[in-house]
């Protein structure tokens, strides 16, 4: 298989609550999903019918073989997912209370497999030729994976499309000046970046949509995205600039939403669209997310997201 598109980072099992709008410590009953950013993000890509691999590692627990399985269940290639074999494959917590905005609980310790990643286990020929690799700010809150990915952008070369989710989770951090410098490195070695008001204020030091793109670019991204939430999206390159109002849609779950909207970036990158094209498509991919429980099993096809455009 040719793979078009190789994400990088996180994978876990997500067990969201069937009781909405209560505390975890009222739920009753979860229901099991395949998560994480990088893995939505493939899963996604896959919906559109993009052929997608996952380069991540899980735990020698008996959750790794689920991921593996709904990896492939969705059509994405587990042929890169490793195993750390003292550490456990990563569950995250998720509470409906708001539902726009759900808190998560992170069982990652002492160190997610994702985060174990070395050398060794990147195919490096996939990282050189893929015509479409996606990164996180995530994979470099620790060792090894943080030299790891240094090492991935080093030998892509800045080739498009480079994509970095700036994906700031403060859990992961010791502090904002240790991740905006780690985030900063990346920046300098992608050709585009996309983010929230509360990423980019991380990443180059302004909430500010406008003048946070303008940092942006100033890096030398060819593409900088800036998410608005209720005010929609903000897309900029050197030649112009488009902000997309959202697709409006009543929120079961905001879990997912972003890494739908990055899937469809990554399409519209893929299929060489114009950026307010890609922002109105990926708008869309988000908005049915957020409708709907679940992350990998929420994404949409490419004929839902059309019948709403």
């Amino acid at each position: 298989m040719t793979v078009e598109v190789l994400t990088v980072g996180r994978v876990g099992v997500d067990l969201y609550p069937e009781q909405s709008g209560v505390p975890l410590a009222r739920v009753r009953t979860f229901a099991k999903s395949l998560g994480g950013t990088a893995t939505n993000v493939a899963v996604a890509t896959a919906r559109l019918g993009r052929t997608a691999a996952v380069l991540t590692k899980v735990g020698p627990d008996a959750f790794g073989p689920y991921v593996r399985s709904a990896l492939e269940s969705f059509g994405v290639s587990s042929s890169f997912v490793g195993t750390a074999p003292d550490l456990q494959t990563p569950v995250v917590f998720c509470a409906l209370d708001p539902p726009e905005d759900p808190p998560l609980l992170f069982y990652r310790s002492p160190l997610a497999p994702d985060l174990a990643l070395t050398p060794d286990d990147v195919p490096w020929d996939v990282v050189a030729d893929v015509p479409l690799l996606w990164v996180t700010g995530t994979g470099v809150s620790a060792s090894p994976a943080r030299e790891t990915q240094r090492e991935i952008l080093r030998h892509r070369a800045r080739r498009p499309h480079t994509v970095l989710d700036l994906d700031h989770r403060p859990v992961f951090w010791p502090d904002v000046p240790t991740a905006r410098r780690e985030i900063g490195w990346m920046l300098d070695h992608v050709t585009v970046a996309v983010g929230n008001r509360a990423e980019v204020e991380v990443a180059v030091g302004t909430a500010d949509p406008d003048e946070a793109a303008t940092r942006l670019l100033a890096r030398g991204v060819s593409l900088a995205v800036v998410k608005k939430g209720g005010e929609g999206v903000l897309f900029a390159t050197a030649s112009g600039r488009w902000t997309i109002p959202p697709h409006r849609v009543e929120v079961v779950c905001g879990l997912g939403a972003g890494d739908a909207f990055g899937g469809a970036l990554a399409h519209g990158l893929l299929s060489g669209w114009e950026p307010e094209r890609i922002a109105r498509y990926a708008n869309v991919a988000g908005a049915l997310v957020a409708g709907r429980l679940a992350c990998a099993d929420a994404m949409p096809t490419a004929r839902e997201i059309e019948a709403h455009l």
